[in-house]
């Protein structure tokens, strides 16, 4: 079963997965009530929209004289399929639409940038700015600028829920988006551990590639345990996340031009850039091309999973204004 709208699909999924994490019939009012916790704004009124699609489709039936719905065998089995129709791709698709809507512009320090958001707890996040200090004092991160919402309050297009506290880090598709206004044309190849040696980028020790992932390579790795972030801030070895880029050898001139430009305005998400047809951390390149290594932005999310603490988080899940973001130290110093 497939639904004609794409953007139908995802709310009626977060919809089915609501009804899904209940034994009893849910109202509209408590649907949408639901769904803002999960950060999926949605009113009333869309959601009663959406539950005469799904019980048009037989994903969900009225339960009771009143609006009550259900999840029926058909919703489940829909849910637990995963809407393959809408993953197929998404990952490497997410990259260009970011990459499309970033609209940052360097020398007027002004636009749009993409990020990663994360909800952490409310009692868990100072422990969490604690965790993350080292990691972006050490540069393991795609930027120092992150921007910090209460719940209620949106991050690009999600709500934080209540309970929680938002928290938006720059997303290295950033160099897909500036060196894409510059004309540089960029292949993202894949997202994968990049083992460090006495602090230096070494090889990539496992790598998912985008054209073949419906998630973003980093969700996979933290929600696998593989990282140790933590471990390579401390003592200089470790796996954190990074991605690969390639572009055209001629074009090398201008992306290290834009590179250094973003790095004055705290933006420095590259982490190593090849020479032309030269392996990048042990990673062969093409005759006439050069690798680009990327800083995963989702670094300091990893290594506060890797503490023990559960939070959720969206990698490139929206764009952000530039201007918003301020230095991590700033964001120690309100708490």
């Amino acid at each position: 079963m497939a639904f004609e709208e794409p953007n139908i699909e995802r709310k009626t999924f977060s919809i089915l997965q609501v009804l899904a994490n209940t034994s009893k019939p849910l109202g509209s009012i408590v649907i949408a009530r639901e769904l803002k916790d999960l950060g999926v704004d949605l009113g009333e009124r869309a959601v009663r929209y959406h539950l005469r699609l799904t019980d048009e489709q037989g994903l969900t039936r009225l339960a009771g004289r009143r609006d009550g719905r259900e999840i029926t065998e058909l919703g489940l089995k829909e849910l637990k399929q995963g809407m393959v129709k809408e993953k197929i791709g998404l990952s490497i698709s997410r990259i260009e639409l970011l990459a499309f809507m970033t609209t940052f512009d360097i020398d007027k320090r002004a636009g749009l940038v993409p990020a990663n958001v994360t909800f952490i707890r409310k009692q868990d996040f100072a422990r969490a700015l604690q965790i993350m200090k080292p990691v972006f004092a050490a540069k393991l991160a795609a930027s120092n600028l992150v921007l910090k919402a209460r719940e209620g309050e949106k991050i690009g297009d999600l709500t934080v829920p209540h309970g929680r506290i938002g928290l938006a880090t720059v997303c290295s598709v950033l160099l897909n988006g500036t060196l894409l206004k510059a004309g540089v044309p960029m292949n993202s190849r894949f997202g994968g551990l990049l083992q460090m040696r006495d602090r230096k980028p070494w090889r990539f020790v496992d790598l998912i590639h985008y054209s073949g992932c419906s998630l973003d390579p980093s969700e996979v790795f933290i929600k696998a345990k593989m990282t140790s972030v933590t471990h390579a801030v401390k003592t200089g070895n470790g796996s954190v996340l990074a991605n690969f880029r390639e572009i055209p050898a001629m074009c090398r001139p201008i992306a290290q031009e834009v590179i250094s430009k973003l790095e004055t305005v705290g933006l420095n998400a590259a982490l190593l850039l090849g020479g032309v047809s030269e392996s990048v951390c042990e990673t062969p390149m093409e005759l006439n091309r050069v690798g680009l290594v990327l800083i995963g932005g989702l670094n300091p999310i990893a290594a506060v999973q890797e503490a023990g603490i559960d939070v959720d988080f969206h990698a490139m899940s929206t764009v952000i204004d530039y201007q918003k973001l301020a230095p991590f130290t700033e964001l120690l110093q309100g708490g």
